[in-house]
């Protein structure tokens, strides 16, 4: 049946294409005029398979994600797993929005095109290096060690978009936030400091290696806002391994905790809102949060119970960026050695012995002496001149 209708189809356009009247041909098919100046125009544009049935669905779907929009998705989400950072569908969209796109696809589109293209795998649990000892930092006492992070960008209705840099004392869950509009090296001095104007300074101060927190990679040793406030302030910051996440993990449980309860429930529209808010959930969780690693107790009766001095900044005003260059203190960095046997300190490499392949080491630069002192398991195995910048 399906060979007969293509053979009329091409007796139809033979005999109009040898001169006979359309008005003859359609009544000998009983066909319309329409039909066959469809399958004319068909022989005279069409290839060899004109005579062929095609399709009755659109060439294109207005509502359908363009291919190229669906490709940025899938690479921006690759990039994201890799890092080890949060990869969902919010995440993908900021990131796209960082790039410059322009048509941006909403949440809901986002969701399916990773559905459909079986990218809904999450990284699930704690990677520890077997055999390998970490470095990690005692939390006995309030306030000796936080762990920070800057979080963002995040968006409220409005549109407004802000950062917030989190921080949580590991011995006693206390937390302390603080929004900002940008990641400049003076926003991150104004949330620490209003932070410890409320939680006290830490011995020492625990962070990732973003670019807000150490500086410049084409001054690696210009010794970044943070750094330079932590020194002045008798505290030592310690950079975690390079994408490894996982080791400021109080502080990463935290920001799920502050996105959930926090920015997922809360209406906020302002500046304003924002600042008020992020205040009052702070007071509120440590308040009121009760963490079974405390026997229950909440933060604040956790410090309570601890009876131990905590030490405030000196001075109300805000220290403004560029600080001077500190001439005492130290900072660290806990690097991983791979199979190049290269020290990674902020961009600038240095060769290490073979026997610290595949270990975890502290880079510690003494500012004083101008050192890069290495370390393993406490015992230092390497040093380095360090002229500071």
């Amino acid at each position: 049946m399906k060979g007969d209708i293509q053979q009329q189809r091409i007796w139809a356009v033979q005999r109009f294409l040898n001169g006979e009247k359309a008005e003859s041909i359609c009544a000998s098919l009983h066909r319309s005029k329409p039909w066959l100046y469809k399958w004319v125009e068909r022989h005279l544009n069409g290839g060899e398979d004109w005579s062929q049935s095609r399709s009755p669905c659109p060439l294109t779907t207005p509502t359908h994600t363009p291919p190229e929009i669906e490709e940025i998705v899938k690479m921006v989400r690759l990039h994201l797993y890799n890092r080890n950072v949060f990869c969902g569908a919010q995440a993908i969209r900021w990131e796209m929005e960082e790039l410059g796109v322009r048509t941006l696809p909403s949440i809901r589109t986002i969701n399916r095109i990773l559905s459909r293209n079986g990218l809904t795998h999450r990284q699930t649990g704690i990677y520890e290096a077997k055999g390998k000892a970490y470095p990690k930092l005692p939390s006995l006492w309030p306030n000796q060690t936080h762990q920070a992070d800057l979080v963002g960008p995040r968006y409220l209705k409005g549109p407004l978009r802000f950062y917030s840099v989190n921080v949580v004392d590991t011995a006693t869950g206390r937390c302390g936030i603080h929004p900002s509009d940008s990641k400049s090296g003076q926003s991150v001095i104004d949330a620490l400091w209003a932070i410890w104007k409320r939680m006290g300074i830490p011995q020492n101060l625990q962070v990732d290696n973003e670019l807000s927190f150490y500086g410049s990679p084409t001054h690696p040793r210009g010794m970044g806002p943070l750094i330079r406030l932590c020194l002045q302030q008798g505290v030592e910051p310690w950079f975690i391994p390079l994408a490894e996440p996982w080791r400021n993990g109080v502080v990463e449980k935290f920001n799920d905790h502050y996105q959930q309860r926090f920015l997922g429930k809360i209406p906020m529209a302002t500046e304003g809102d924002l600042l008020t808010e992020s205040l009052a959930f702070e007071q509120r969780h440590n308040r009121s949060y009760r963490y079974s690693k405390l026997g229950g107790k909440t933060p604040l009766k956790a410090l309570e119970a601890s009876n131990f001095p905590l030490r405030f900044p000196e001075q109300e005003e805000v220290p403004r960026h560029r600080l001077k260059k500190p001439l005492t203190g130290r900072y660290h960095l806990v690097r991983f050695i791979r199979a190049n046997r290269k020290l990674n300190i902020f961009g600038e490499l240095f060769p290490v012995p073979t026997r610290l392949e595949h270990e975890y080491v502290v880079a510690t630069i003494d500012v004083k002496e101008q050192k890069l002192k290495l370390y393993l398991d406490k015992t230092q195995v390497e040093e380095y001149n360090y002229n500071l910048r």
